[in-house]
């Protein structure tokens, strides 16, 4: 099964994308998405939606897992960090795949056992879990792996319980 995470954000969108074999966890592919400063939102959010196209097409993951939106004090971050959203779910609803949105709590949870986890915990736990040499690079990178590991992680215990997801 291919799950490909994906943190959203309109200056950086960090995707990860993973394969769970049985119990084990693989890292297939990691990076990130970036566009230029001082471009307008429009053509931010429609560049991200081509690379998300793209990606989705020639990897043809199973699942999509995105972060659900969580709001801080900067409004205006959350309302871009929504727009970018919009795109994600735009371009796996187009391509027929499901999306799964987790909290920032829920993916804290799953990948180090700790709701309160910190960035640094998580990026540990991201580079054991997926047998990587180096903690993935920017931030927005690991965080999209560590949505990719709680949804694999959430799968499992949905086949235990005998649902679906």
């Amino acid at each position: 099964m291919l799950i490909l995470g994906i943190d959203p954000g309109t200056a950086i969108m960090g995707y990860g994308l993973i394969e769970k074999k049985g119990s084990r966890l693989l890292s297939v592919d990691y990076g990130c998405w970036r566009t230029p400063a001082h471009t307008p939102m429009p053509e931010r959010l429609l560049m991200l939606y081509n690379d998300i196209s793209d990606c989705i097409k020639s990897r043809q993951p199973h699942f999509v897992a995105v972060e659900e939106l969580f709001f801080n004090r900067n409004t205006t971050t959350a309302i871009s960090v929504g727009q970018a959203r919009g795109v994600i779910l735009l371009a796996a609803a187009q391509a027929g795949i499901p999306v799964a949105e987790y909290t920032p709590l829920q993916v804290k949870q799953s990948v180090t056992g700790y709701g309160r986890a910190d960035k640094q915990q998580i990026q540990q736990m991201v580079k054991a879990l997926l047998g990587l040499a180096d903690i993935p690079k920017p931030d927005d990178t690991a965080d999209a792996l560590a949505i990719a590991i709680c949804h694999a992680h959430s799968v499992n215990l949905l086949n235990r319980m005998g649902g679906s997801l």
